[in-house]
């Protein structure tokens, strides 16, 4: 914890600052003082839901807001109000915002300190606080791709340097020499939790060392220290790109939110940081100094209370929640540019699945040229499937980059380049390994637009599926972890033509975008696929084979594994080609089951939770009275994927196929 023993009062070096910025230090510390002050009482009468006080802690927000040009990023988190104020946000946004108004940021859909805003440059927090550090990276990256001198500042807590994703992000900002300045804000507790139950070294920014990492603690009560020297750091990384930490000593004066108190907290040590609130101290000093007068301190209070009087009132008065279900469902997704669609040319070439991915990204990279690709062992290696072989000569080492073991970090940094327009491709090694970055996916990239309004241009590779004798850790077909999550659009192309098709709609697509590839077709399917830029419409499912007897709606390898069925014992069977699991083409599945009246549901995935069930579910709803018996669901045994061949042969859907169709056909 940062209190010492005895406490003096603060003291000021102010060589080289002018009255000038002495005087708007002071004012940019009393005015989210004076807000937070009117958001208390305003809590108390019930007319906000909840408040997350930084009382005591403005000189660290408004002294690392005031040094940013109005180009470069900040990440603040639930008790930095003060970069908001700073960024000079207006009042009646912010009131319209905490009120769950239109006229603030996010249409009622989050709460307080929980929204971004591209016009400030402010990045909207979400509540697992580590993820905006790689967020921040991916910004900083933005910068350093464009040859811009610029920074971003990311804000985290004592208590959020405990979370994994605070190692990956520097690890991988230190790597990269990314120009971004972590900042942590140690204000002596997480909710109820010290410092000393935190971490066990004497400074957080010892850290720094083990990650070759620049790094200081400074004080974070005095507005001075706090401004020359986030001013020094920066023009630093300016000028020679480079990731430094910086650990603030400060303390939370309120509770972790209103409703939890401080009474956790020893009564001497609310007392001795009460003596170094950033905001008294600041202002003796000036006034001993003669820089500002009770004159100057009157006005300047008088005129901020006009201010959030005038812009609550206007905030009060503003329009309320149009409550609309098609809004709501429609703004999940980021609307699709038109012009990025394109028809194959008529040309062809056979090509390998393998292959048409690896051609896809090809076309891709040379369309967006500034389009990045991520992923461990892809430049010089090619990748454990060689997919981008050739590509770090062809498109340089600054596109094709080789990552840390950071699944995390690197989709965040995806997200952050998004910001600054730059798509970028993130390969997951196998789709197995996700997991270690399923909180960047899940509560980042696929809430953002619905959240407020900015979209996640990314897209991630995954090759999965089982049948190469892998095992548990390298053979899962885990799209139905994701087809849960609105905001996420999931891709599961069954040939080499599709697959190209699909992966260029998925890069052309401003969402986020999970494109599964099954690793057991990459060497062993060939078909013709169309040379150059084209795409296929995610959404819309394509009828492999028709017939009369039964519907057999599949996707990725349930469709060879239908198709060679069908063939090899002559059964008459519609086989519908799925091909996007996330938005879901419910119009074929109408079309196909209404004229079969027969339906089995085919996927490699486990059985319980798999999306059968959810189609299943649909089906049974909306299409009973078409149905001439029950929707059957083959898919694999839940347990995890065995490594045995004959265990994994047994484990997968396949071999229970020809039961279920026999059963349903003789219903």
């Amino acid at each position: 914890m940062p209190a010492s023993k005895s406490m003096s009062r603060i003291t000021y070096q102010t060589k080289g600052l002018n009255k000038k910025i002495l005087q708007h230090l002071y004012r940019s510390m009393v005015k989210p003082r004076m807000i937070e002050e009117k958001m208390l009482s305003l809590l108390r009468q019930g007319k906000i839901s909840k408040w997350f006080s930084g009382i005591g802690q403005e000189a660290i927000s408004v002294g690392c807001t005031a040094v940013l040009n109005e180009h470069e990023w900040v990440f603040p988190m639930h008790r930095n109000l003060g970069v908001f104020t700073t960024r000079e946000v207006p009042l009646y946004r912010l009131f319209a915002q905490w009120q769950g108004k239109p006229a603030g940021f996010t249409q009622g859909r989050d709460r307080s300190f929980h929204f971004g805003s591209k016009d400030y440059k402010i990045w909207g927090m979400i509540s697992h606080l580590g993820p905006q550090l790689s967020v921040a990276s991916g910004i900083a990256m933005a910068h350093q791709l464009k040859a811009e001198n610029n920074i971003a500042i990311a804000f985290t807590g004592e208590g959020g340097t405990s979370e994994g994703e605070f190692h990956e992000a520097l690890n991988v900002a230190s790597v990269w020499n990314l120009p971004v300045i972590f900042v942590i804000e140690n204000n002596g507790y997480g909710l109820s939790t010290p410092a000393s139950e935190q971490y066990n070294c004497k400074k957080l920014s010892d850290r720094g060392l083990g990650y070759g990492i620049e790094s200081y603690t400074i004080d974070g009560n005095n507005i001075i220290e706090v401004y020359k020297n986030m001013q020094r750091i920066a023009k630093k990384i300016r000028k020679k790109p480079r990731p430094i930490l910086v650990e603030f000593e400060t303390f939370r004066m309120r509770g972790h939110e209103e409703a939890s108190g401080t009474k956790y907290v020893p009564k001497k040590l609310m007392d001795q940081w009460a003596k170094k609130d950033p905001i008294e101290n600041y202002e003796s000093f000036l006034l001993e100094s003669g820089v500002i007068d009770e004159v100057y301190i009157q006005h300047t209070r008088e005129e901020i209370k006009t201010e959030i009087k005038e812009h609550l009132q206007k905030a009060q008065e503003s329009e309320e929640l149009d409550i609309d279900i098609e809004k709501e469902t429609a703004e999940i997704y980021a609307p699709i540019d038109p012009e990025h669609h394109n028809s194959p040319n008529g040309s062809s070439s056979e090509l390998r699945f393998i292959d048409a991915i690896t051609d896809g990204l090809q076309v891709a990279m040379k369309k967006w040229d500034d389009m990045v690709l991520m992923g461990q062992d892809i430049a010089d290696y090619g990748g454990v499937f060689k997919i981008t072989d050739g590509f770090l000569e062809e498109f340089g080492k600054s596109r094709v980059r080789n990552t840390p073991l950071c699944e995390s970090a690197i989709i965040g940094i995806a997200l952050g380049l998004s910001m600054r327009g730059v798509k970028s491709m993130v390969e997951m090694q196998f789709a197995d390994f996700v997991t270690c970055g399923f909180n960047q996916i899940v509560n980042n990239l696929a809430k953002i637009h619905y959240r407020w309004g900015h979209s996640a241009d990314v897209v991630i590779r995954m090759p999965a599926g089982g049948g190469v004798g892998a095992g548990p850790f390298h053979s899962q077909t885990n799209e139905a972890w994701f087809t849960h999550t609105p905001g996420l659009k999931i891709v599961y192309p069954s040939n080499p033509a599709d697959a190209k098709g699909l992966l260029l709609s998925a890069i052309s697509d401003p969402n986020p975008v999970l494109f599964f590839e099954h690793k057991g077709m990459y060497r062993t399917l060939t078909d013709s696929v169309p040379v150059g830029y084209y795409t296929i419409e995610i959404g819309k499912a394509h009828l492999i084979r028709e017939g009369q007897d039964l519907s057999i709606i599949t996707y990725g390898m349930g469709v060879h594994w239908a198709t060679e069925y069908c063939k090899e014992n002559e059964v008459s069977a519609d086989i519908l080609d799925l091909r996007s699991l996330q938005p879901i083409d419910y119009a074929a599945i109408d079309e196909t089951v209404t004229k079969t009246n027969k339906v089995i549901i085919l996927h490699e995935d486990t059985l319980f939770g798999g999306i059968g069930g959810e189609i299943s579910a649909y089906i049974s709803e909306h299409l009973f009275e078409h149905l001439d018996g029950p929707v059957v669901r083959v898919a694999s045994l839940d347990t995890p994927v065995p490594f045995a061949k004959d265990l994994e042969e047994q484990f997968l859907a396949k071999s229970r196929l020809d039961s279920a169709i026999q059963k349903l056909i003789s219903y």
